[in-house]
């Protein structure tokens, strides 16, 4: 098999999973396809992917690399609208982690919504979703990454609202998709700037025209056109990738079921914005301006979305708020020019963060679908695996020494603390900061779900939040082996990834001649010449600031949650209205429905009232008939029937003529 074709496998066999299962397994052209063959189908597409990847990242470790058209989409002009393949370092990487965690999900899912009546559906979804994904990631112009990165858009709305038939789901998926539209509005003006001024949609001709490009002034401004284009490209990157003040709609699409959350809200789709600007390093570097607003928004987002966690008791929201403020640890990272480290932590997170939501997922079904913390407690016995994978996960996310987190955040820290834009040192301390959050809202979910005394009844529960799975009653058991067998697998990279590739992602070549940085950007030059090593690095992690914050975060934690517990409520009582606050979001929901929704309302109003019905109907249409109607009702007044009227009418009309002529020659 020619490596095309290899690419062509990797990318179209979820796709044609996808179509199999969604065509003949769910009812739209009939059911002949039962469960069992569904998730045989799709898991089976999917796996051949992982293994193509696999295959392909060899191949470009060796130096082979891809950069080729598969087929001319249109011609307008001389320009070529094309579908091709972009395979390098970068795209590789992408490409094992989009499939890798997307097949565990889809083994996972067999367990997790087998009582589902959705059940094929689903693994459509899913495993369009994957193809989605990869479409993006391995795309060599701007136009296929528009397509796939609207693709993953739509696949996320289908999920988000799977459970059409609740209200909180449809609104989920709604807002989701009305807040994507906005960063997306801002990319597509990205991409037609930088098509306008470069002249092609190709990855590699506008990447070399970047230095020609950077002395170009935007028109009517003193601004630089390459700025205004990057920061239009970051709109989009901040709406995917849920940065402030894009983010509010990712702990709503909790919504959906929670395989979704793992696969799309940890590991692929939020994390389709860093790529994309790790891609596009070429551009970005030629901006300060847009690397010092990377680098301040990335900072909010790590630490006060971070902060949010806290007060959630949803077992889902609080992995979805730590999401957000991971999200905004690569951001900074992107920022600080340090774009390898942020695509480092990508990957890190893609596994451990998948670990969890998938480990809450088998709580949640060990709860009988009871997603609130506060009704945990002592699962530990009774989930063994569950228990000893979802602490491996939390060690990797609050950055434990040794741990995959642990190599990938500690260096987003010294990136902000080295970095010589505006914002840095906010940057820095937001981070350092976000640290001991991490480690509090972590380890409080670990404690109150696996420690402590049962605060679950023994009999049936009340109620249910993640679907409509059904319940029973009886203590909590560990999770069939479907379930139990991804935690195990992504425990795996969770531990061991960080201070296996660290070396040669980030200090040897793997991303040389793809990513570029700068002289006027020093950070990753400085991180380099201070790198002895992983075990060195780890064990100088043992008396870092980082380190003692983490460990403070722990021992907060395990007072209030385990030795205490009448603390967090004696605090919730003396703050109440910082609690507020934190209850209400930042009351940023609320701004968002109050102001900016009622605010285009009245602009949507106005423009329906004052344009479409004053100006267009008003005066375009029905005045230009008055018009018609006022001319027509005068004219026919010189219709009289007299020779003598007619001809003096054409004799004024002939001096006329003289008259304009006379004055014209003149």
């Amino acid at each position: 098999m020619n490596s095309t074709s290899l690419y062509l496998l990797i990318a179209l066999a979820p796709l044609v999973g996808a179509l199999i299962v969604g065509f003949f397994g769910t009812g739209f052209l009939g059911s002949f396809i039962g469960r069992r063959l569904s998730h045989n189908i799709t898991i089976a597409g999917v796996l051949i992917s992982f293994i193509g990847s696999v295959i392909v990242l060899f191949q470009v470790l060796d130096g082979i690399t891809y950069d080729g058209v598969l087929y001319t989409w249109s011609i307008i002009g001389t320009t070529k609208i094309e579908l091709g393949f972009l395979i390098d370092s970068l795209s590789a990487l992408m490409m094992v982690v989009v499939t890798g965690v997307s097949l565990m999900v889809h083994i996972y899912t067999i367990g997790y919504m087998t009582d589902d009546p959705g059940y094929q559906r689903f693994f459509s979804y899913i495993s369009l979703f994957t193809f989605s994904m990869l479409f993006l990631v391995m795309s060599n112009n701007m136009v296929q990454l528009f397509f796939g990165w609207e693709a993953v858009g739509l696949v996320s709305y289908l999920l988000i609202g799977f459970w059409y038939q609740r209200p909180t789901a449809v609104f989920a998926n709604m807002k989701a998709f009305l807040v994507n539209r906005v960063g997306d509005f801002g990319f597509v003006l990205g991409i037609g700037l930088l098509f306008a001024y470069s002249g092609s949609m190709h990855y590699a001709e506008i990447f070399s025209q970047s230095d020609k490009m950077a002395d170009v002034v935007f028109p009517g401004t003193d601004w630089k056109m390459l700025t205004v284009a990057c920061i239009a490209l970051f709109v989009g990157a901040a709406g995917k990738s849920a940065q402030v003040p894009l983010h509010s709609w990712l702990p709503d699409s909790m919504e959906g079921p929670t395989p979704i959350s793992a696969l799309i809200h940890a590991a692929t789709m939020v994390t389709a914005g860093i790529f994309m600007v790790a891609r596009f390093s070429p551009v970005f570097e030629q901006s300060t301006t847009v690397l010092s607003l990377m680098i301040v928004i990335g900072a909010i987002g790590a630490l006060f979305l971070g902060i949010l966690g806290v007060v959630q008791t949803d077992i889902k929201r609080v992995i979805a708020y730590s999401t957000l403020s991971q999200l905004g640890y690569m951001t900074v990272a992107l920022g600080a020019s340090a774009y390898s480290v942020a695509i480092f932590h990508l990957m890190t997170h893609a596994f451990f963060k998948a670990l969890l939501f998938l480990g809450a997922g088998s709580v949640i079904i060990g709860m009988h679908h009871d997603q609130d913390i506060r009704n945990m407690g002592g699962l530990r016995k009774y989930m063994p695996i569950t228990w000893i994978t979802f602490l491996l996960g939390t060690l990797a996310l609050v950055g434990t020494p040794f741990f995959a987190g642990f190599y990938s955040k500690e260096h987003i820290i010294e990136a902000a603390g080295a970095a010589n834009v505006w914002g840095a040192s906010f940057a820095y301390y937001a981070t350092l900061i976000g640290v001991f959050v991490t480690s509090l809202y972590s380890f409080r979910v670990y404690f109150l779900v696996f420690h402590g005394k049962e605060r679950f009844p023994a009999t049936e529960h009340a109620g249910y939040a993640d679907g409509e799975h059904g319940h029973h009653g009886g203590k909590p058991k560990e999770s069939p082996w479907v379930v139990t067998l991804p935690l195990v697998l992504l425990a795996i990279p969770s531990v061991i990834t960080g201070a296996w590739l660290i070396d040669p992602l980030l200090f040897g070549s793997y991303f040389d001649k793809v990513i570029t940085v700068l002289p006027a950007h020093p950070a990753m030059a400085e991180l380099s010449g201070l790198w002895h090593g992983w075990v060195a690095f780890a064990i100088h992690g043992f008396t870092a600031v980082p380190f003692w914050l983490m460990m403070a975060g722990l021992v907060v934690a395990w007072y209030c949650y385990v030795i205490n517990p009448k603390v967090p409520a004696a605090i919730q009582r003396r703050l109440s209205l910082v609690n507020n606050v934190l209850n209400n979001k930042y009351y940023a929901d609320w701004f968002n429905e109050q102001v900016v929704t009622r605010g285009v309302r009245c602009l949507g109003y106005g423009l329906w009232k004052g344009g479409d019905r004053g100006i267009i109907d008003g005066i375009v249409v029905n005045g230009s008939a008055r018009v018609v109607g006022w001319v027509a009702a005068l004219s026919r007044h010189l219709q009289s029937g007299y020779i003598y009227h007619y001809a003096f009418a054409m004799i004024i009309g002939i001096m006329a003529l003289l008259t304009f002529f006379v004055l014209t020659v003149h």
